[in-house]
């Protein structure tokens, strides 16, 4: 379970392509599950292994401050870029997009597995989310485009099990590479993988495009980017500063934090300006936010998202640091999550189809509220998993399970058919924003005291925020989503 590779409406992007036929359709599928599992593998494994990476490269910046920058510097991309990388496999070929992405993606994990120091593995991670940001969109793109009727419904269904699949083991597996290998095996594990993905694509997949593809915003892309990347490193400055430590190396001063927060703010203002300009041609169009619903479900997607993203990052550290588990336990711990959605996720889309998804996207939240207000029974030197751990893990995956299964549906619901891939694009972007948003705060907590006392008194504000975050998204959910959404968002239309 991962923000950096799953995203909450992933199905609907594949089916959001137009279907055909594929003379190769176990190739195209196995080369689409394979290039996938390169970012879920990756994104659930290197949260298990940042005290091992803190610790080997600390000499070279790496510290409780900067080491949250090795998700972010994913992530940031990954969230500015996948929008743009889906347009431009509908304009230039999807195969040729798939397979662009692949090579970044293959490249940057050898060179994170040979990095020497903090700052190598930060910018390798870097070119390891823009590949992401094409991969990914453009292997569900020619999924939607190789099958029609029940064979896509398969293939996707098979893609989306593979995944949960890969975010089940991927933590158990990777931990135990980093403590019996080291923590580069798990950039290097890409490898084979890419390779495997790469041959079956270029051998298997057909080729395919939009006829009516807009065009690329290169302009919005760049805007959002920068935006990002200016809040996302005064956030994480601010918030290290905050927690009580010296800000060196990597970061800055004060100042320059609440600097690099306004020019992001500014720059972001600027995109949105560029979005309203461009109209249907944005690569994320405005009118999309014509209805409360979709105001709703994009609230909250960003409250239960930012909860989720800083608890995948915490918990394992309290593990490790606080309970002495090895890597290995710390991603077997993480289990409850994808195994409990992967079971669940399709019971909880038949019971959304009685109730209503509103009503599901009203009761997961406050379930998974529940779920982090369990954390604060942790205390110090007694991090005992059945009693503690477990249960609140056991209600955030209920809760994860009835909120995410309606939520494609619901997003689906209050947009056009022929926007239902822009829709959709846009609610992953906003998970993924908000896990980079939430782990650029993470300074609030992994900074400061090191004592182990003080690491937990931390992580217990950090359950609290996300108890409300949680329950922010619940309430978001029950004021704005329609219980019958029959008005749809009114359709994106070009700017003159």
């Amino acid at each position: 379970m991962s923000l950096a590779s799953a995203g909450p409406c992933d199905r609907a992007i594949a089916t959001a392509a137009a279907g055909g036929s594929t003379t190769h359709p176990r190739g195209t599928l196995a080369a689409t599950i394979l290039g996938s599992s390169l970012a879920f593998i990756d994104g659930s494994v290197v949260n298990v292994g940042l005290p091992a990476i803190e610790h080997d490269l600390a000499s070279s910046g790496a510290s409780d401050v900067s080491i949250g920058w090795l998700i972010n510097a994913y992530l940031l991309p990954l969230g500015a870029l996948v929008l743009f990388g889906g347009v431009a496999g509908d304009r230039f070929g999807r195969k040729r997009v798939f397979l662009i992405g692949l090579a970044l993606f293959t490249a940057a994990s050898l060179a994170a597995t040979l990095a020497p120091t903090f700052a190598w593995l930060l910018a390798a991670r870097a070119v390891q989310g823009i590949g992401a940001a094409f991969l990914m969109p453009a292997s569900l793109a020619l999924l939607g485009a190789a099958f029609s009727g029940e064979a896509r419904g398969r293939a996707v269904g098979t893609w989306a099990a593979a995944g949960a699949v890969t975010g089940a083991i991927g933590p158990l597996a990777g931990g135990w590479l980093i403590d019996a290998v080291g923590w580069r095996s798990i950039f290097l594990i890409n490898l084979p993988l890419a390779a495997a993905s790469a041959w079956l694509g270029w051998r298997y997949v057909d080729e395919s495009r939009s006829g009516d593809a807009a065009p690329l915003d290169v302009g919005g892309a760049l805007l959002a980017t920068a935006g990002l990347g200016a809040l996302t490193y005064g956030l994480t400055l601010v918030a290290a500063r905050s927690g009580g430590a010296t800000a060196s190396g990597l970061l800055g001063s004060d100042a320059a934090g609440l600097a690099s927060v306004l020019a992001g703010a500014v720059l972001l203002a600027a995109f949105v300006a560029l979005e309203a300009r461009l109209g249907a041609r944005a690569m994320m169009p405005l009118a999309l936010f014509g209805t409360k619903s979709f105001v709703g479900v994009s609230l909250l997607t960003f409250f239960l998202y930012a909860a989720l993203g800083g608890m995948l990052v915490l918990l394992p550290y309290l593990l490790i640091r606080d309970g002495g588990y090895s890597a290995a336990a710390a991603g077997a711990a993480l289990l409850p999550l994808p195994v409990a959605m992967g079971l669940g996720s399709r019971a909880a889309g038949r019971l959304a189809e009685f109730v209503g998804a509103r009503v599901l996207l009203t009761v997961g939240p406050i379930v998974v509220a529940a779920g982090f207000a369990l954390f604060l029974r942790v205390e110090h030197g007694a991090v005992d998993y059945v009693s503690v751990v477990l249960p609140a893990l056991v209600l955030i995956a209920c809760g994860l399970t009835l909120s995410v299964a309606p939520l494609t549906s619901a997003v689906m619901g209050v947009v056009d058919a022929s926007h239902v891939g822009s829709a959709s694009g846009v609610n992953n972007a906003i998970a993924r924003i908000a896990g980079l948003i939430a782990t650029a705060l993470l300074g609030f907590v992994l900074a400061g005291d090191a004592s182990a006392p003080g690491f937990v008194a931390r992580f217990h504000g950090a359950a609290a925020v996300g108890a409300l975050l949680a329950l922010a998204a619940g309430a978001a959910a029950f004021l704005l989503v329609s219980r019958s959404p029959d008005r749809r968002a009114p359709a994106p239309t070009a700017a003159p």
